[in-house]
């Protein structure tokens, strides 16, 4: 889609070269129209080469928007001196614009995410950190000290920080389309809390952008279409704030060293499984993880609020951990699927892969 646009930001920029060979190459003087004079004929030339100069900075994934707008606007003025002539470039310049705009804003909430972010990751200890020992884990429950055992955690530094790349599929309602997105997520590990930052691609050139917070056991999810229009702005609810602090619980399956923090304890529910309960900021949430033979986990499910509206209910939630993979020396589950489980039916909403992940890194991507 990029290519795409960038295609047309050439031929619309060359375009704009008519009206500088009419204003410097045409003899017949009764043809100059005032549109095309040749100081007028300059600006065309001008704004040919803004046009060419903002496609190159699109495929290069530069702040194009700023000379777009800049292009669009000079565009414009000349569209509106030589109307007659060039009228329907109006309709390729309301394309740019809104393009533009839709790139402005999302460079403006990837800004807020980077700077929350970073206020994530801040004053987090990485260097000389404590090397994990079979000794840190007897008082788990036996499968959670296996999972950490087979995880390859022992030998290794406990991890007080990640960050990770995501990619996959997502839907909104059981029967929607599938739409892909890609995302990136930090976590702090000492004190429990993560942004996680979507770019879902919605429909062409539109993309909706989402971002997911945890910080001092508070909740926030902020989702804009085009990274403009806000779709959802919830925050100051014990529902959301609930929601993120099981969202964090499940995913402690890319970090298992987590399972050693003094805010979870841990309780047996078979040979198999075991319950985890996280507290903090006085509240807590459960889930219970699942494993095979090996100390593989498989399923984690929890009962989470769908929602955070007044009538949102708790539902069963699932993850099922579907292929493993190493990064630096840990085992963790990279492809995996998000299920509600309800009465009516199960809704796997989300399909994702982990594409890259770092241990005690606060340097933001």
């Amino acid at each position: 889609m990029k290519s795409a646009f960038s295609f047309i930001l050439i031929i619309h920029g060359l375009i704009h070269l008519i009206g500088y060979v009419k204003a410097f190459f045409e003899t017949d003087i009764s043809k100059q129209l005032v549109g095309v004079s040749k100081p007028i004929g300059s600006i065309w030339l001008v704004t040919f080469i803004m046009f060419i100069v903002v496609s190159i900075q699109v495929q290069t994934g530069k702040k194009w928007f700023y000379l777009g707008l800049i292009a669009v606007l000079a565009s414009q003025i000349l569209i509106i001196l030589a109307w007659s002539d060039a009228k329907f470039g109006t309709i390729t310049n309301i394309v740019i614009l809104l393009v533009s705009i839709s790139a402005f804003a999302s460079d403006r909430f990837d800004a807020l995410v980077e700077k929350e972010s970073k206020q994530i990751l801040q004053n987090i200890k990485t260097k000389n950190l404590p090397i994990i020992s079979e000794n840190d884990i007897v008082h788990l429950p036996q499968i959670v000290q296996k999972w950490i055992i087979n995880s390859g955690s022992i030998g290794n530094p406990i991890v007080q920080s990640v960050r990770l790349k995501q990619i996959g599929n997502m839907r909104t309602k059981p029967n929607s389309k599938w739409m892909p997105f890609e995302a990136t997520q930090y976590f702090n590990v000492e004190n429990p809390s993560f942004i996680w930052q979507t770019k879902v691609a919605a429909l062409p050139l539109i993309n909706i952008h989402g971002r997911d917070k945890l910080k001092d056991g508070k909740g926030e999810m902020l989702i804009k279409l085009a990274g403009l229009l806000p779709l959802v702005n919830a925050s100051d609810n014990p529902k959301i704030d609930s929601s993120a602090m099981h969202r964090y619980l499940a995913e402690i399956c890319w970090f298992p060293s987590a399972a050693l923090s003094n805010y979870l304890s841990w309780e047996i529910i078979n040979f198999n499984a075991a319950k985890a309960t996280f507290i903090y900021k006085d509240q807590s949430v459960s889930g219970i993880f699942t494993f095979n033979d090996k100390g593989d986990l498989i399923t984690f499910e929890a009962k989470r609020y769908y929602g955070g509206s007044e009538n949102s209910k708790l539902e069963k939630w699932q993850i099922t951990l579907e292929a493993y993979k190493v990064f630096h020396d840990i085992k963790i589950p990279y492809k995996s699927n998000v299920t509600w489980k309800f009465k009516e039916g199960d809704f796997n909403w989300l399909n994702l892969e982990v594409v890259a992940l770092d241990y005690n890194s606060t340097v933001i991507y």
